[in-house]
């Protein structure tokens, strides 16, 4: 079987024909440029959670402050380690005696699920303080199997191998 070639404007109307079908292209993706400025903007707005974990376990100073936006309830369930606790409700009132804005700030609350992390950051820019939300809370933190602390001491849960590689500290992202 042979195929015959599709002329410019067979392709582009087979193009349009696939876009109008396929939910995927419908909406046709973003020019390079204006792709690269958003994810650029992304990563400026975010911070992974395993590189916030290799930051903190470094040894080294970490450059950045950790803020649990939860409740003292979901605190006390399990934290990061060395993490502030510094509810939502509380940033107004208690960030500047608490945090130095010459310092930068990664929030996070519960998980994916919740915009916890997303409202704390958004109070804390409104004072004025560098910040970052770390994406998947501590859900990720934990499914990624890094320790946290709680009022019992420190633990570690297994890694779910849906979220962290096996047998490897790098995901290769």
């Amino acid at each position: 079987m042979t195929t015959t070639p599709l002329s410019a404007p067979q392709a582009t109307t087979s193009a349009a024909t696939a876009a109008a079908t396929n939910a995927v292209l419908r909406v046709p993706p973003a020019s390079p440029a204006a792709a690269a400025a958003y994810f650029g903007a992304s990563l400026a707005f975010h911070a992974d959670v395993s590189d916030v974990a290799s930051v903190l376990t470094s040894g080294d100073e970490p450059g950045f402050v950790v803020i649990d936006s939860r409740s003292t309830e979901s605190w006390d369930q399990g934290h990061i380690p060395g993490a502030l606790h510094l509810p939502t409700a509380l940033i107004p009132a208690q960030a500047e005696r608490l945090l130095d804005k010459s310092v930068p700030v990664v929030t996070y609350c519960w998980g994916p699920g919740c915009n916890g992390g997303t409202r704390a950051a958004l109070a804390l820019a409104e004072l004025g303080y560098q910040v970052k939300e770390m994406l998947g809370g501590i859900e990720y933190w934990i499914r990624e199997g890094f320790e946290v602390e709680t009022w019992e001491g420190r633990e570690r849960r297994d890694a779910d191998p849906l979220t962290a590689p096996v047998g490897s500290d790098n995901c290769g992202c």
